[in-house]
């Protein structure tokens, strides 16, 4: 299946990872070729990609945010869970992993994978249906940081059954409820896995069961909660800071 990336850094990105097949590279007919766009048609043309003209108005027919630019590419390349496991165990350092349970918004998807790209997560795992998937708009609002990632989609109660079988690690459940410790209550600089439930449920009971512990970020306003791509963003910058 192929699909259209638009926006310059998914586009760049995704050049430069070159883990996708690509076809065409739409270029808008009026643009100056310069900086980051003379950097990907320089790239697209080494690459043997087809490099073409367009009009405004085509590309505004695949993406009305283009920047000018859309690519023809591969559909997104899941990665196993074995592949994942692997990576982890290649890496010289505790694992470290993001579990999203049932994130529906695209944008809090992509959101959360460019933080976990940015403070080096070592794989994402998500479930196959119910949630969001890697679709060209989370591309976009990862701002590429999907063509890094080694992304799974697989049953989370199995993965984190796996991943404690495979890595001896520690899973850590985000949620608000009552119980759970802060941060500074845990030990985040071992091999960890981080779980994110979903934008309005939180964690289903079942995922909640299987997490070691129940983490809860400290709030000091007066509004009683976060978005779900704030909280596990703030969380995985927390574990990133404490493997220091």
């Amino acid at each position: 299946m192929k699909e259209w990336i638009t926006n310059r850094n998914p586009v760049y990105e995704a050049l430069r990872v070159k883990r996708r097949h690509f076809f065409t590279l739409l270029v808008q007919q009026d643009l100056r070729v310069e900086g980051r766009l003379k950097e990907i048609v320089e790239t697209a043309r080494q690459d043997k990609i087809n490099v073409r003209q367009a009009n405004k108005q085509q590309l505004g027919q695949i993406d009305r945010n283009h920047q000018g630019l859309a690519l023809e590419a591969s559909g997104y390349p899941y990665a196993s869970l074995d592949d994942l496991i692997s990576y982890s165990k290649e890496r010289n350092e505790p694992a470290f992993f993001l579990l999203l349970d049932l994130i529906q918004d695209p944008q809090n998807l992509g959101s959360l994978l460019r933080t976990a790209e940015l403070m080096g997560v070592h794989g994402v795992i998500i479930p196959s249906s119910q949630a969001a998937q890697v679709t060209t708009s989370v591309v976009h609002a990862s701002a590429g940081a999907t063509e890094h990632l080694l992304i799974a989609q697989y049953n989370l109660v199995q993965a984190i059954d796996r991943l404690k079988k495979e890595l001896d690690i520690w899973v850590y459940g985000l949620d608000a409820a009552s119980g759970a410790k802060s941060p500074d209550q845990l030990n985040l600089n071992g091999g960890m896995a981080l779980v994110v439930g979903n934008e309005g449920e939180g964690l289903r009971s079942l995922v909640r069961k299987n997490c070691d512990e129940i983490m809860r970020l400290p709030q000091y306003g007066q509004i009683d909660s976060l978005n779900a791509a704030v909280a596990g963003s703030i969380a995985l910058y927390l574990a990133r800071q404490a493997r220091k």
